[in-house]
């Protein structure tokens, strides 16, 4: 009923468009490749006559289907041809699909002649044929697939712009902010059918927007994709630096960014602030064929579409959460039938189905606790909150980490449902990895991938052990947690408020990489949710923030300001608060650092661990870091900037300052400002705690663990 009235407005929206605005022109953009690997045919053969078949039947195969893809093999052997035509994730005309296609392989026909191996790119498609087998990826033992740049990418193309950005260093920084957050979202966040995305970073008016596109063939799995485009981003530090547009072209998977707006449609990541008068579209995105008429006529078709997907997925939502509801209502019948452990398990089985990943397992007790050697002291990585975490060994000679929830720890079944629910489904390389986890009668048990390196506060409060984070490797730090933290509040499936984030729950790989983990607190927020509001407060004192120690509020404001403490904290290598740490006249780390700033004494602050900077540029950046974490401490909410502008800002502190891009604001003091040490007495303590100011000491360790993943103090709010 709802698809005829918009598949007759669709029409005639069509019919109302000039028909050069349908088709477009073609695009001007190519480049071809006679591979000569597989060696010449002759015209009349069997390979010739399977090769006619094959390029007549790819264009109108790829561009019928949703993926805008086919590849396909026509023929026996030793005379198979196989063939792979893709057309880019923005074309929203299948005719123009098929016409590029079409024109890219008779172009191929034509350039390269008896040649049995031939690739073209253009701007809008990509079209292969060969006299081999290049389809199947290469693979690695008997179940690890090979998918990277160099294997699959056979024919890979390099190309980028003459000019050269104004600041080459802040830009290749931009450049690979833009690329990461493009990958995870075309890797795990895009439609399957497509594996495509489009991204736009805002800096300041002073430089350019920068554009990105990246693309993989949707016949490859998510992690596939995501490995391909990890090859990449390495080939784009090899070539682009400081180069303002770019683009590697490969068959699995492809990259491409300009300093203008090159693709069709509004980018589905955006980072940092557009300006507010910014067009649709710049000068020299005109200047390659994008007039306002045509612009216009895409919205009008897509808005229309849109409308029209949105009544039908609306219809489809509806019917699949009455189904859910319906498993829901029967699981917990079930469960108030039995209360053994199957039914828990059933139950936990049930959570994961919808979104978790794959590779989730749930874990007989048995077999965990023979890889921990019965949950032996030798196997112990530290206690938390929760309860101990222990190293373990798999049959397979894979390294875990448990986390056993103790009975008394106050992690029940919900805290236990929600970290499962959470970290199932969120794909990050800066967000620890949750494999599995085991419930038996009263054990719950948690398994997560092995950090050797442990926790980062191990390191930045350690003078010896400080002195292997040097400032690159801690600006690594801060970067990968500013993206973890970016992912969580605007690019993963769901909206997070992690709600505990500090030093002991950022985990370190062997590469010394960083890992937000501890999930057990985090909440998913809605769309349309700016903030929330709790009776139990939960997280650890001195990261939180004002509005959530006193009043329970909290946002993706109150991480922020947790990101700001912690980013002074690898800074200075001292910690914000605790027992016996003052600094100057204050009694927390955050009066401290607002004061040496204000003094134009910065370099007072600096982890004596990091020895002697490294020249004036390594000292701007570490003092705008500062400045960065101070604006991220504001006492009112709305005063601290998203974390997309932080990781901008973070961007343009790589590059030291130097450029002078994008302008920082001045911060204000940060709360508690007044706490020193004078005044900071038995009975002082006593009165704050009485007004909200401090809570009520609780009991916390000071160790560190390999896996430190449960540390959390936890009081009741007013």
């Amino acid at each position: 009923m709802i698809a005829l009235p918009c598949l007759l407005l669709l029409l005639l929206v069509l019919l109302l468009l000039p028909s050069s605005l349908l088709h477009g022109r073609a695009a001007a953009y190519s480049e071809y490749s006679c591979n000569g690997t597989t060696g010449n045919f002759t015209a009349g053969s069997a390979f010739a006559a399977n090769l006619d078949r094959l390029v007549a039947a790819l264009p109108s195969n790829a561009s019928s289907s949703a993926s805008l893809f086919s590849s396909a093999s026509v023929g026996a052997a030793p005379d198979t041809a196989y063939g792979l035509a893709l057309c880019r994730g923005d074309v929203a005309d299948p005719r123009a699909c098929s016409a590029c296609l079409a024109d890219s392989f008779s172009r191929l026909r034509r350039l390269c002649g008896a040649d049995g191996d031939a690739t073209l790119y253009a701007d809008l498609c990509t079209a292969r044929y060969s006299r081999g087998n290049f389809l199947a990826p290469a693979r690695r033992g008997d179940n690890a697939p090979v998918i990277n740049a160099l294997d699959v990418n056979a024919s890979t193309y390099y190309g980028w712009d003459a000019r050269n950005a104004t600041s080459r260093t802040l830009f290749l920084s931009l450049v690979g902010t833009l690329f990461g957050e493009m990958a995870m979202y075309a890797a795990y966040n895009s439609s399957a059918a497509r594996l495509f995305a489009t991204a736009a970073m805002y800096v300041n008016p002073q430089l350019p927007t920068v554009y990105g596109l990246v693309q993989c063939t949707p016949d490859l799995s998510r992690a596939e994709c995501w490995d391909c485009l990890q090859g990449l981003q390495d080939l784009n530090r090899r070539w682009y630096d400081g180069r303002e547009g770019g683009r590697i072209l490969g068959l699995r998977c492809s990259f491409r960014y300009e300093a203008y707006h090159f693709f069709a449609g509004m980018p589905e990541v955006r980072i940092g602030l557009p300006p507010d008068d910014a067009p649709s579209s710049s000068p020299a995105a005109e200047g390659h064929g994008s007039n306002r008429s045509k612009v216009l006529a895409i919205a009008l078709i897509v808005s229309v579409t849109a409308f029209c997907a949105m009544i039908a997925a609306g219809l489809v939502t509806i019917r699949a959460q009455r189904k859910r509801a319906e498993k829901r209502k029967l699981q917990l019948q079930a469960q108030a039938q039995s209360r053994n452990s199957s039914a828990t398990e059933d139950a936990l089985k049930l959570w994961r189905i919808e979104e978790s990943s794959s590779d989730f397992t749930l874990y007989d007790f048995p077999e965990l606790a023979a890889a921990t050697g019965g949950f032996s002291d030798e196997n112990l990585l530290g206690r938390g909150g929760f309860g101990p975490v222990y190293k373990g060994k798999l049959q397979d000679g894979a390294e875990i980490a448990v986390k056993r929830l103790a009975a008394h720890s106050g992690q029940g079944l919900e805290e236990f449902k929600n970290e499962i629910q959470l970290i199932a489904k969120l794909q990050h390389t800066n967000l620890v990895r949750l494999l599995g986890c085991c419930v038996q009668e009263e054990e719950k048990l948690l398994v997560y991938e092995y950090m050797p390196n442990r926790s980062l506060n191990c390191f930045i409060f350690d003078q010896k052990l400080g002195q292997a984070l040097d400032w690159e490797r801690r600006r690594r730090v801060v970067d990968g947690v500013a993206q973890g933290l970016l992912y969580l509040h605007k690019h993963s499936r769901v909206r997070i408020i992690h709600r505990d984030l500090k030093a002991s729950n950022i985990l370190l790989d062997k590469d010394l990489n960083p890992k937000i983990s501890d999930f057990g607190m985090a909440r998913i927020f809605g769309s349309n949710m700016t903030e929330a509001n709790t009776n139990r407060v939960v997280g650890t004192y001195g990261y939180m923030a004002p509005e959530y120690a006193s009043e329970g509020i909290f946002s993706v404001k109150s991480d922020v300001y947790s990101f700001g403490v912690l980013l002074l904290e690898i800074v200075s290598g001292k910690r914000n608060s605790g027992q016996h740490h003052h600094y100057g006249d204050f009694v927390n780390l955050l009066g401290y650092a607002w004061q040496l700033w204000r003094e134009g004494r910065v370099l007072e602050l600096i982890d004596p661990a990091l020895g002697e900077c490294n020249g004036g540029d390594e000292v701007a950046a570490i003092a705008r870091c500062v400045k960065v974490a101070l604006l991220c401490l504001q006492d009112s909410a709305c005063d601290r900037p998203t974390m997309a502008d932080v990781t901008a800002m973070l961007a343009a502190a790589s590059d030291g300052g130097a450029s002078g891009a994008l302008a920082v604001p001045d911060p204000n003091r940060p709360p508690h400002f007044s706490l020193r040490v004078a005044a900071a007495t038995t009975s002082d303590d006593d009165d704050d705690r009485a007004s909200g100011m401090l809570p009520t000491p609780t009991h916390c360790t000071t160790s560190c663990s390999t896996n430190d993943l449960t540390i959390t103090s936890i009081y009741e709010g007013r």
